[in-house]
């Protein structure tokens, strides 16, 4: 890439913030501004291929492996780069948005790898998105360390007690509205990489690391693509080796599970493996196929990881990173321990049954969500890797998918309880008034919640009242009971706002894509009155 004609002034249209000039340099704008200039159009000509792919499949088109690629696929010869230093052993992997105290407690839980999240478990506030990039930068320069009003000490341990930073860039399909270049957003993932990529990368180097991050929903090889080209950019623009950058694609739509050798093919000179990101999975699944009462699912309760077409996405991930010499990272455990004696045993036995069930797949790690989970997830893991840093050389030859596999949803459906319709209406709601007053991790009933969980709730709630497998009226009164018991046990709730944007994400004609656009553009854009 050419640099001569890439500068453009970024202006930042919020008003200014704590210390927010150490992250928002004009050399950091700059940088941004021309990754900006190089990748916008290409990003929005992908955004335009995603609608017209979702059109194809909504009109009745198969989806299947790519018959392009096949070739790709079939050559035995290829694999991605070699592990980098910190990303080896990634046993245990802990996440969560990188506030303070989320990082300290992160880095120093015993977890080999935190992802520090801008996308599903943060609230893009202007100063949830500068305030990340600064907690980032504390930690790099080991100055996060604080007291808090109440007296708890919040303090690193030894460099080689902690986790290894990888960091989350918001999705292809948002825009960070606070900065513009030449009349338009800029698009969030390129703001918080660039942001990151600027200030980190060289530091993380020097202390014996490298810029890492994980890929959230990518829905093809034509976006791992642009993601590579841009890794190849800001490494040439800061004067950083090309092959530096580490990634992991969480692979969490439908059409990705499709493409998921491609993917790795794309990003092999920067490829640190795939995550199997299951919550976001099911809700592309029901976004996807939304309109076909082939793909009508039950209570989210009732999906569990051993239905037939989630054993498929799994194995096929695990097969298709050890065949590619790449990590395989196994879901989620959202549950938050309890106080109560007998049901903290009872939350450690349900993570212990799904960590085994990975490990025993050939998941090289899997990811928590608390401190608190990261001890019974190290030791399912210890207990089958040992001494070694992964088991990518057990390569699950045994395994053989299909399209039909991957898509084998018929087998598990059924018609949603009166318990399930509550439960998401209640979990959707209580994330949405959590998530507009710039909360985007949030416990309900006994788990870690991020915006997949209001993502799968209203979806569910869509494809149920379109189907016609529960009533309107019917949800119409479980959204009024629910609005009127969060009102009364939380008075600071914006119940008007919490219910137009589940009237507006759950119940309308046609599906948006995303309650987090919607959201994000009508109630958490704050910009100064006077433009600097």
């Amino acid at each position: 890439m050419t640099t001569s004609a890439l500068t453009h002034r970024v202006r930042v249209l919020a008003a200014a913030g704590d210390r927010h000039d150490e992250i928002l340099t004009p050399a950091a704008l700059d940088f941004v501004g021309r990754l900006a200039a190089a990748f916008g159009r290409r990003r929005q000509d992908l955004l335009k291929e995603r609608r017209r792919q979702a059109l194809r499949l909504a009109s009745g088109s198969p989806l299947d492996f790519p018959m392009v690629t096949s070739a790709i696929r079939a050559d035995p010869s290829w694999r991605v780069a070699p592990s980098a230093a910190g990303l080896t052993d990634r046993r245990v992997e802990i996440t969560g948005p990188p506030d303070r105290r989320m990082a300290v407690n992160a880095l120093n839980s015993g977890a080999r790898v935190w992802m520090a999240d801008f996308e599903d478990a943060t609230a893009p506030t202007w100063d949830n998105v500068i305030g990340g990039q600064l907690t980032l930068l504390d930690v790099v320069e080991r100055r996060i360390d604080f007291t808090t009003e109440e007296g708890k000490e919040y303090r690193l341990a030894a460099p080689d007690q902690l986790a290894t930073i990888v960091v989350r860039p918001r999705g292809w399909h948002l825009d960070e509205e606070h900065l513009e270049i030449g009349g338009s957003p800029v698009p969030a993932a390129l703001v918080d990489f660039g942001l990151y990529f600027f200030h980190c990368a060289q530091r993380q180097i020097d202390a014996g690391y490298g810029p890492y991050f994980y890929l959230p929903k990518l829905e093809n090889r034509y976006e791992a693509r642009l993601w590579n080209d841009v890794f190849v950019a800001a490494q040439e623009l800061l004067g950083i080796p090309r092959g530096t950058v580490r990634a992991t694609v969480l692979i969490e739509t439908i059409t990705a599970a499709f493409e998921m050798e491609e993917i790795l093919h794309e990003l092999r000179e920067h490829s640190s493996g795939l995550n199997a990101g299951r919550w976001d999975y099911l809700f592309s699944l029901i976004k996807t196929f939304g309109h076909r009462t082939d793909f009508l699912l039950p209570d989210r309760a009732k999906v569990t990881m051993t239905a037939p077409f989630m054993r498929a996405y799994t194995e096929l991930l695990v097969r298709t990173c050890h065949k590619r010499g790449a990590h395989a990272i196994g879901g989620m455990a959202a549950q938050v321990p309890s106080k109560d004696p007998a049901a903290h045993e009872a939350v450690l036995a349900k993570v212990r049954l799904d960590k085994e069930r990975e490990a025993e797949d050939g998941f090289d790690g899997s990811w928590v969500a608390h401190p608190g989970l990261v001890p019974v997830c190290r030791e399912v893991f210890d207990g089958v890797l040992g001494e070694r840093p992964h088991q990518i050389d057990r390569s699950r030859d045994d395994v053989a998918v299909t399209a039909a596999d991957l898509l084998s949803v018929r087998r598990i459906s059924g018609p949603p309880t009166a318990e399930g319709v509550r439960t998401n209406i209640a979990v959707t709601l209580r994330y949405f008034a959590a998530w507009l007053r710039g909360q985007g991790a949030v416990a309900l009933y006994g788990l870690m919640e991020d915006a997949a969980t209001a993502e799968i709730g209203r979806v569910q709630i869509w494809q149920w009242l379109r189907h016609r497998v529960t009533d309107r009226e019917a949800v119409l009164g479980l959204l009024d009971e629910e609005l009127a018991a969060f009102g009364a046990e939380y008075p600071w709730a914006p119940l008007d706002e919490v219910r137009a944007l589940f009237e507006r994400t759950a119940l309308a004609g046609e599906l948006p894509l995303f309650f987090t656009a919607d959201a994000y553009t009508r109630h958490l854009v704050r910009r100064a009155e006077q433009l600097s």
